[in-house]
């Protein structure tokens, strides 16, 4: 055992002291003793505990990978993301005013994509241990929506169901309007028997659909979603921001941003979440690389009311973005691109002369990349917002308006 002094927190939230020696759970200014492993720190002891630290709320967070900042205080976590923001940015030379940091409160994650595999006399279903493939069981979580937890029973089902003996499968589960929404991956190949045998899970727990790779095996009620009174059916699996109020908050911070634009362009559009709020007042145009997703989106549009026009395509904005011709003819463009960023689809933004834009990122290093892209071709930035959906994670969303000058 020896003693070492945190230093500060890693982009993976473990305390970091000299050497670097990381080590998990431990915070800021606190004395740890421990035994040094490699670059980590085992059976670490606090001596001298910082006065950041509070009594994990979860009973299960020693254990499971799911959180990794519970110890911390909910200023010291907001302060962290917001620093992890104004740190990506000083990279690139740019000095930018953070708002207040938005955070979801707890038990509100709609989505969740849960482990589950069989033991020898039952299965397990959870989340994994922290750098492990131990999937740790969750009964108590403090970070999923109480009507998100039926899941946890249902992947259980799962796994002693559709999976051998030494294999795990992901369980991608989503709450919507019509229940639990849950599709499968990693499981036996579908044939009959096991149709049959999912198709009486889904009753027996009350799914409203459940899907198996990429096959749909029953709808008992569509999964409804909605996005500005718009009902919406994602595909199976589909990407949805986690919490509600994560998603209002990013919606809300992407309308005021955008507030005037007469023609917007929703790019990396999903099914709609920015979409359907925008087309109350804009007409839009969606483009989003996956069909599913598009074709939900279609759906919706063509069977709501109250909508300014909405037009779509499927478009791999990696490799083919919009051209700066392509957006000259939108007064405005909202861009949520995934964690790699849109390099290409922002330089050729750079390049278009769109008056307003609102990018949304779920990567702080990303988005300092593209937010110098912007800024070198005469753009000005607005304070950025960081919304904290991930609560007790490492995991950082921000949105940012750009202006022509």
């Amino acid at each position: 055992m020896s003693t070492h002094r945190i230093l500060r927190l890693g982009a993976r939230g473990d305390g970091v002291a000299d050497g670097p020696l990381f080590a998990p759970r431990t915070l800021p200014g606190e004395e740890v003793s421990g035994t040094p492993d490699g670059q980590r720190l085992t059976d670490i002891r606090i001596l001298t505990p910082s006065s950041d630290r509070v009594r994990a709320p979860c009973r299960h967070f020693a254990q499971c990978g799911g959180c990794q900042l519970q110890h911390a205080s909910d200023d010291f976590v907001a302060e962290w993301k917001a620093e992890q923001v104004r740190a990506a940015l000083r990279g690139p030379g740019i000095d930018a005013k953070i708002a207040p940091v938005l955070t979801s409160p707890p038990a509100s994650r709609r989505r969740a994509v849960l482990a589950a595999r069989r033991t020898k006399s039952s299965a397990l279903a959870g989340f994994h241990a922290r750098a492990s493939d131990q999937v740790v069981e969750v009964p108590d979580c403090h970070l999923l929506h109480p009507d998100l937890m039926p899941a946890l029973a249902a992947a259980r089902d799962l796994a002693l169901t559709g999976t051998s003996r030494k294999a795990e499968i992901a369980v991608t589960a989503t709450l919507s309007r019509a229940g639990l929404d849950l599709a499968v991956a990693g499981g036996k190949p579908l044939d009959g028997p096991l149709r049959l045998s999912l198709a009486a899970l889904a009753e027996r727990h009350d799914l409203a659909r459940l899907a198996w790779e990429d096959e749909t095996v029953l709808t008992r009620r569509a999964p409804v979603h909605d996005f500005a009174g718009v009902p919406v059916v994602p595909p199976p699996g589909a990407f949805l921001q986690a919490t509600a109020e994560g998603e209002s908050a990013l919606v809300a911070e992407v309308m005021a941003l955008l507030d005037g634009a007469r023609r917007v362009a929703d790019l990396f559009a999903g099914c709609g979440t920015f979409t359907f709020p925008l087309a109350r007042r804009a007409a839009v145009h969606a483009v989003e690389g996956a069909p599913g997703m598009i074709a939900a989106l279609d759906h919706a549009a063509r069977h709501a009311q109250g909508l300014r026009p909405v037009t779509h395509e499927v478009r791999d904005l990696f490799r083919r973005p919009l051209d700066a011709q392509d957006l000259a003819q939108f007064d405005a463009v909202v861009i949520d691109p995934p964690r790699a960023g849109a390099e290409a689809q922002i330089a050729e933004l750079a390049r278009s002369g769109v008056p307003l834009i609102a990018h949304v990122s779920c990567n702080p290093m990303t988005f300092a990349r593209d937010a110098g892209t912007l800024l070198a071709a005469g753009y000005r930035m607005g304070p950025v917002r960081v919304v904290d959906q991930f609560r007790w994670s490492v995991h950082v969303e921000l949105v940012a308006g750009f202006h022509l000058h």
